[in-house]
C-alpha cells in the first residue's frame, strides 16, 4: 500500500494524547464502612472490572476511528511499484499493408483492429500511433478517430525491425517514463526469421491478428516472350493458396476494351501460367484481371507496350563491322556505321551509343566531340586496335576516368571469369557457369580497373566499365581473338546497346527503385509528370540533350497506367506500375510469448490486460467507512455497555 500524501501519517503520533488522557482520568473508588460488607464488596469488584473494560473498548474504538481518518487524509492506494510516480508513453504500430485485407472472425483484420483501438482506448489517454504511411504523435482518441476510420491499405510495408526501431524513437529515452510498444499486425512471414531488438526499459506487446482463412488467388507477374511459332505472347504467372482454383477466369483488356479471355486451373498451394497472343508493334495499355473476393489488391496487374523506339547507334570503324550490324538489328536499333574519315560529327550528338571499333589513333577532334556526348548521358563502347596509338587511347579515356589503358602485351590469355551480378548481365544467365569454352586473345592492354565485367584467368580485366564508357582491353578481330565466335558477345554488346537508352519495361513495381529513359529533348524549363486518374506526380528526373532519365521509388503509390506528360500536357509515353506481389503469400510467423515480448490475439485482450496492470485502487473511501464504523461502535459502547 502506498500514499499520495504520506505527510499526514505523522498525525498518528497524536493518538498518544487520548491514551494519556485515559490513563490520568482513572477514578479512585472511596471506601465506605458497613457492618456487613461481604456482599457489597463482591459487587464493588465486579462493577470496577466492567467499567475498565468499557473504557478500554471505547478508547480502542476512538483510536481506530481517528487512525482511519488520518489514513483517509493520506489517501492510500494499491498499484504496481514500477508505475508509481512515473509518466507513461505508449506507441502503437498499426500495420496497414495489403495482407491485412484478409478476413478475420469479425471482418477484415485492419478494420477490426481500428474499431478495437477506438473502442478500448480511454478518452483521456494520449498515445503515439503510426502506420506504414502515416505518423501521429501524442494524440488522443478524439484527435485520430477520423484518420483511423479512413485509413487505406498500403503497398509499402515497413519491416518489423524497422517498425520497432521507429516505435522506440517515438517512445523516447527518458528513464522516468514507463515506455510501452504495441505492434498490431498479422505478422506475415518474410524471408528472414522474426527478430526485434531486445530492450529491458520498454515493454513490448505483439498483437497477432489471425485470419479465418488463407485462401487467395493472385496474379504474380507478367512478361513478354516469343513462343515456338515466333508469336509475341503475354505470359501470366498465377499462384493459389489453400483453395480450389479450377477454371479460374482471366481477362485481358486494352484500356477498357476486353480483347481476350481464358480460364486456367491452379493446383492448391501451387502455381500455373497462361498466355495471350499479342500483335507485334501494337501499342497496348493493358490490364489482366481475375476475380477473387478474399484479397483484392492482387486481382489485377497492369502493363504497357509503347510504340517501338529505336536506339541510335553510331559505329566508328577501322575494321570489319558486320558483327555490329548482326547484333544491332534494324527492328530495335538504328545503326550508322562509318570510318573516322567519313564520320559526320553531328550524328554523335543525336546518338545513344557510340562504338569505337579498333580505331588505331583517335583524333583530337573526335575526343573533343565525345566529351559533351558523355556529359549528356551518352554511352561509349571502346574496342582498341592491335598496335594502337596508346597515347591517344589514354588521352581519350583520361578525360572521364583514371582507369585507362597502359602497356600492350603480346601473350595468349583466356577469358575465364564472368561478373554475373553486373547489371549488364541481369536476366541473362539462369545459373552461374564456371566451365565453358573460354574465348582467348593473343595480345591485350594492361589496365587498372575496378568495375570489371569480364576478366582473364589472372583476374585482370578484359571488359570493364568506367563512368559511361565500356572499355575492352583487347582487339576482337579474328586475327587477335575468337571472342566474336563466343556466345558471350551477343548478350554483352546487345545489353550495352539496350542500356544506352533504358526504354520503359512493360511494368514496374511500386516501392522499388525504377529507372527508365524517355527519348525527348526538353527545354531549359521542361519537366515531365506521371499522370493517372488517381495521382499526378513529378518524379525525380534528369534531363539530357536527347533523353530524360526518370527515377521512381516511393512514388507513385497506386497501381495503374500512368501517362508521361510534358508541361503542355502532351503525352509522350505510358508506363505501368504494380503492387509488390510478396503480400499475396499468406504465410505467417508462429509467435509465442518470450522474455522480449508478449503475444496477444486481439487488441481488446491486450488493452484489458494493460488496464488491469496499470490500474490504481484508491482506498481512502474504505478508511472513511471504517472511521464511521468505529465511531458508531464507540457510541454503542457508551450507550449500551453497562
Amino acid at each position: 500500500m502506498q500514499f499520495k500524501h504520506p505527510e499526514f501519517l505523522y498525525a498518528l503520533f497524536a493518538l498518544i494524547i487520548p491514551i494519556l488522557v485515559h490513563l490520568f482520568q482513572l477514578r479512585r473508588f472511596q471506601k465506605v464502612n458497613f457492618t456487613n460488607v461481604q456482599f457489597l464488596k463482591a459487587v464493588t469488584i465486579q462493577t470496577r472490572k466492567s467499567s475498565q473494560i468499557k473504557k478500554w473498548l471505547t478508547l480502542l474504538a476512538r483510536l481506530l476511528a481517528m487512525a482511519a481518518i488520518i489514513f483517509a487524509f493520506a489517501q492510500p492506494f494499491l498499484a504496481l511499484e514500477e508505475i508509481v510516480g512515473k509518466k507513461s508513453k505508449t506507441v502503437v504500430y498499426l500495420d496497414n499493408s495489403f495482407s491485412m485485407q484478409a478476413k478475420g472472425s469479425k471482418g477484415p483484420l485492419l478494420k477490426r483492429a481500428v474499431q478495437e483501438i477506438l473502442s478500448d482506448l480511454p478518452e483521456e489517454e494520449t498515445i503515439s500511433i503510426f502506420t506504414n504511411t502515416e505518423t501521429f504523435v501524442d494524440v488522443s482518441k478524439q484527435d485520430i478517430q477520423n484518420d483511423l476510420l479512413q485509413i487505406e491499405y498500403s503497398s509499402n510495408q515497413l519491416s518489423y525491425s524497422a517498425a520497432y526501431l521507429k516505435a522506440k524513437q517515438l517512445a523516447g529515452t527518458s528513464s522516468e517514463t514507463n515506455k510501452r510498444i504495441i505492434m498490431v499486425s498479422d505478422f506475415q512471414q518474410k524471408e528472414n526469421a522474426f527478430s526485434i531488438q531486445k530492450d529491458t526499459d520498454t515493454k513490448t506487446h505483439l498483437v497477432q491478428l489471425q485470419p479465418v482463412t488463407r485462401q487467395n488467388i493472385a496474379i504474380d507477374s507478367l512478361y513478354l516472350r516469343h513462343n515456338t511459332n515466333n508469336d509475341l505472347t503475354l505470359n501470366v504467372a498465377l499462384s493459389n493458396t489453400d483453395t480450389n482454383a479450377e477454371n479460374t477466369s482471366i481477362a485481358l483488356y486494352n484500356d477498357d476494351k476486353l480483347i481476350a479471355k481464358t480460364a486456367v486451373s491452379i493446383p492448391e498451394n501451387g502455381s500455373a501460367e497462361t498466355e495471350f497472343r499479342l500483335d507485334e508493334n501494337i501499342k497496348i495499355n493493358g490490364r489482366v484481371t481475375i476475380e477473387d473476393p478474399v484479397i483484392t489488391f492482387d486481382n489485377s496487374r497492369f502493363f504497357t507496350i509503347n510504340a517501338p523506339e529505336k536506339i541510335k547507334v553510331v559505329a566508328i570503324n577501322e575494321t570489319d563491322d558486320n558483327f555490329i550490324k548482326n547484333i544491332f538489328t534494324s527492328d530495335e536499333f538504328a545503326v550508322q556505321s562509318s570510318s573516322v574519315e567519313r564520320l559526320n560529327y553531328n550524328d554523335i550528338s543525336n546518338a545513344n551509343l557510340v562504338i569505337i571499333n579498333e580505331v588505331k589513333q583517335i583524333p583530337v577532334s573526335l575526343i573533343n566531340a565525345l566529351k559533351p556526348f558523355v556529359d549528356q548521358g551518352g554511352t561509349i563502347c571502346f574496342i582498341p586496335a592491335t598496335n594502337g596509338d596508346l597515347i591517344s587511347y589514354q588521352q581519350f579515356i583520361n578525360g572521364y576516368s583514371t582507369q585507362g589503358l597502359s602497356t600492350e602485351i603480346t601473350r595468349e590469355k583466356k577469358i575465364t571469369s564472368i561478373n554475373f551480378s553486373h547489371p549488364l548481365y541481369r536476366g541473362v544467365f539462369d545459373k552461374k557457369i564456371t566451365n565453358f569454352q573460354y574465348p582467348k586473345v593473343n595480345s591485350y592492354y594492361q589496365a587498372n580497373a575496378s568495375n570489371i565485367i569480364l576478366s582473364f584467368e589472372d583476374n585482370s580485366p578484359f571488359l570493364y566499365k568506367t563512368n559511361n564508357i565500356y572499355v575492352f582491353t583487347s582487339a576482337i578481330n579474328q586475327e587477335n581473338s575468337n571472342f566474336k565466335n563466343s556466345p558471350l558477345i551477343v548478350p554483352t554488346l546487345y545489353n550495352i546497346g539496350k542500356q544506352s537508352l533504358q526504354l520503359t519495361d512493360i511494368s514496374y513495381t511500386i516501392g522499388q527503385i525504377n529507372s527508365y529513359d524517355i527519348p525527348i529533348a526538353l527545354g531549359q524549363d521542361g519537366i515531365l509528370s506521371l499522370v493517372s486518374e488517381q495521382e499526378n506526380i513529378i518524379p525525380l528526373q534528369q534531363s539530357f540533350s536527347t533523353k530524360v532519365n526518370i527515377t521512381t521509388d516511393e512514388v507513385p503509390t497506386r497501381a495503374g497506367i500512368y501517362s508521361v506528360q510534358d508541361k503542355n500536357n502532351s503525352i509522350q509515353q505510358h508506363v505501368s506500375y504494380n503492387y509488390n506481389s510478396a503480400e499475396s503469400d499468406l504465410q505467417y510467423y508462429n509467435l509465442t510469448t518470450t522474455d522480449d515480448y508478449q503475444v496477444s490475439q486481439s487488441v481488446t485482450e491486450l488493452f484489458d490486460q494493460i488496464k488491469e496492470e496499470t490500474s490504481v485502487n484508491e482506498l481512502w473511501k474504505w478508511f472513511v467507512i471504517f472511521a464511521l464504523i468505529f465511531l458508531l461502535i464507540e457510541i454503542l459502547l457508551l450507550k449500551y455497555l453497562k
